[in-house]
């Protein structure tokens, strides 16, 4: 992909994310090794908060330009979502949650997954990149046409 490929990408996804009510901060965002932040997300699945968490290091990320590879920022991050700053802190200065970070890691690369953001529906359906609404609208159209509703 071109900078210019990759500017327009990034341009359409902050517009996307302006129609819904998100502020993105692509200019001041702080580039960094995401693995702590995926192994802090990992930590909170085990104590029921993986979808705070997620969601507020996402925030964190795209629209408060926080640097979300440091640890003292992901202890802070953590505390506010209910984790224990200390529990949070042992993890972070161990490999507690590497495994299972590389199985999902590996899961994803099995499933030909290599960009974010990327959705998988019924591991035979993908949407990848930035979508309107109307793709995954439209995906999902496909998905109840081709497998039928639901039965979980």
């Amino acid at each position: 992909m071109s900078i210019g490929q990759a500017k327009a990408n990034t341009d359409n996804m902050v517009q996307m994310a302006k129609s819904i009510g998100l502020d993105y901060q692509m200019e001041t965002m702080v580039l960094t090794n995401t693995f702590d932040a995926h192994r802090l997300a990992m930590f909170a699945k085990n104590k029921g908060l993986m979808n705070e968490m997620t969601d507020r290091l996402l925030r964190a990320y795209y629209t408060e330009s926080k640097h979300i590879g440091d640890h003292e920022t992901l202890i802070g991050l953590a505390a506010e979502v209910g984790l224990d700053r200390d529990q949070v802190a042992k993890m972070l200065a161990s490999d507690e949650m590497s495994d299972a970070v590389r199985a999902d890691e590996q899961e994803a690369a099995n499933l030909g997954i290599n960009s974010i953001p990327f959705f998988l529906i019924n591991k035979k359906y993908a949407v990848t990149g930035a979508q309107s609404e109307e793709v995954f609208i439209q995906t999902i159209e496909q998905v109840l046409e081709q497998d039928g509703p639901y039965e979980g």
